[in-house]
């Protein structure tokens, strides 16, 4: 840390926690330590915010003809022939999926003409679905096809609908009982739910069961990021962020290759679920906030986390001079202890801070979600798309890793919106027989749109004061969740207009774009303690 820097935050009674920090080393082996153990646990996180592309897929099907067997005067003829007298024959010539002729057509097998005008109705016996691709899925398994093929949308906006309340509700409740056993509560309870909901007996029971594995494991994401960001000093913030982040894109990555070897929605779910017992069980390895800690009064804690961070990182000598007395003075708030989502809103500053963020967090959310449960649209192998998405973003992240430093938060987010934005914009007008063209201009606006969601994460975070930190990132996360939960919607559009949905993607990262030029930038920066901190902060600087 900079002399500079360091009289910053020494000149500021509730910035000195800043100094301890890196007294006792702001990125030693303790810090490390809580980034592998936070790594475990964020892997499954992409897994399962991406799980409904292959779970809910829907293989090739058409109306089920096995009644066929049982009648006499079909035993003669092949499968093939019995499929051109019972189906019509879309323009590719594959059979219908969804419809049957009113009965038996066997002139068709003489003559070739076309069957558009001869009478149909809809699959009276269930459906037959090729099974060369998944062994199950939602939709083999409960028939979601044809009319019902809009829940196999809604497997997706549940579980997000869950994770967005969940988002609120950890968010909240870390403020209120600490990082930590929030943590332990979305381990538990997470497993719990998603392992559950493979025993499902019925669309309607896994739809609940989904909706609460979304509530419960977006717990880890909420309390994680915060807790990485507090026990590190200001130069290793946008670091820890970046190998924070590397999780999602190992787990987006695995999730492809994890994917392709197990064929069957339940022991697909099973797998990606697996690393949370690891989680847990390391979880007694992980640290309490020491932040949150002093500013809730709890300074006798803090100063026993801060002694075994200190002798870990070979600084033990550091700590030794300071009592826990000592500590009580580096947060003070007034004597106010308890808050709630409503300080969010009460003072101007941080209100205008929670409707900048909160308009970004929805934009960037829908965006990149938009881009990534396309992962058919573009004519390539479903597992090759999600397995380019997922590596796409390593040097995205790279990239934000050497922006951040450069250019600062501002305009790394306002920067990778725009681009994303733009990239989202040619798509628009590449046709779509050109399926190899749109799937470059795809995978580089979702390595934007994953630069533009790495960098609004460590931004907010740096943004919001330690005594709301954690209701700032659950309300961020919410508004961000409700643009994952409308982003499968939006993609419904393209049924009307095959570039709506692009156009509306290309919208909001644009607008995001704009508004995250209004926030102050937070580089170098000591983390704001208290309201007082961000309400006294000039605004322009």
């Amino acid at each position: 840390l900079s002399s500079t820097l360091r009289k910053v935050c020494v000149s500021t009674k509730s910035m000195k926690f800043e100094d301890l920090i890196t007294e006792i080393n702001g990125f030693g082996r303790f810090q490390k330590m809580i980034l592998c153990i936070s790594f475990v646990g964020r892997f499954t996180i992409p897994c399962h915010f991406l799980l409904s592309n292959f779970i809910a897929a829907v293989p090739s099907h058409h109306c089920d003809i096995s009644f066929l067997d049982a009648e006499g005067i079909f035993g003669n003829l092949s499968r093939e022939q019995k499929l051109t007298v019972s189906i019509p024959a879309q323009d590719d010539g594959t059979p219908a999926s969804c419809h049957m002729f009113s009965y038996p057509q066997f002139h068709l097998l003489t003559n070739s003409s076309s069957s558009a005008e001869l009478p149909v109705v809809q699959c009276q016996n269930g459906w037959e679905y090729d099974n060369s691709t998944f062994i199950s899925t939602l939709a083999t398994q409960w028939d979601l096809v044809c009319d019902n093929k809009g829940l196999n949308k809604a497997v997706t906006t549940i579980f997000f609908v869950g994770v967005m309340f969940g988002a609120a509700f950890f968010g909240g409740m870390s403020d209120r009982f600490g990082r930590k056993p929030m943590l332990l509560v979305s381990f538990i309870s997470g497993m719990a739910f998603t392992l559950a909901s493979i025993f499902s007996s019925s669309f309607i029971m896994f739809a609940v069961l989904r909706f609460f594995s979304g509530f419960t494991i977006t717990g880890i994401v909420i309390v994680s990021t915060v807790l990485n960001v507090e026990w590190v000093d200001i130069q290793h913030r946008r670091l820890v962020c970046i190998i924070d982040s590397m999780a999602w894109a190992v787990g987006s990555t695995s999730l492809s290759l994890i994917a392709f070897c197990i064929r069957d929605w339940r022991w697909l779910t099973v797998a990606v679920t697996s690393p949370l017992l690891l989680s847990t069980i390391l979880w007694w390895w992980v640290p309490e906030s020491a932040r949150w800690l002093i500013a809730n009064g709890k300074a006798e804690k803090a100063h026993y986390y801060l002694h075994k961070c200190a002798v870990m990182n070979c600084k033990e000598e550091v700590i030794s001079r300071i009592k826990p007395e000592a500590l009580s003075i580096i947060v003070t708030d007034g004597g106010k202890k308890n808050y709630s989502y409503l300080d969010l809103v009460r003072t101007p500053k941080m209100r205008r801070l929670a409707l900048l963020t909160g308009t970004i967090w929805f934009c960037v959310a829908t965006m990149t979600y938009g881009i990534s449960l396309n992962i058919t649209g573009f004519g390539l192998n479903m597992y090759l798309t999600q397995f380019v998405y997922g590596a796409i973003e390593v040097p995205s992240k790279l990239m934000v890793y050497y922006l951040l430093e450069k250019i600062g938060r501002r305009k790394t987010e306002a920067g990778a919106q725009l681009l994303a934005g733009i990239s989202l914009m040619i798509n628009i007008f590449i046709p779509k027989d050109q399926w190899v063209g749109r799937t470059v201009v795809a995978v580089l606006g979702k390595g934007f749109a994953v630069a533009a969601f790495c960098t609004i994460v460590l931004y907010s975070s740096e943004l919001y004061p330690t005594v709301l930190r954690q209701n700032g990132m659950g309300y961020n996360s919410f508004l961000g969740r409700l643009g994952v939960s409308v982003a499968p919607l939006v993609l419904l559009l393209d049924s009307f207009w095959g570039h709506f949905s692009q156009t509306i993607l290309c919208s909001v990262a644009l607008i995001a774009s704009l508004v995250a030029w209004q926030l102050p930038e937070t580089r170098d920066r000591c983390l704001p303690e208290t309201i007082e901190d961000v309400e006294g902060e000039n605004e322009n600087e």
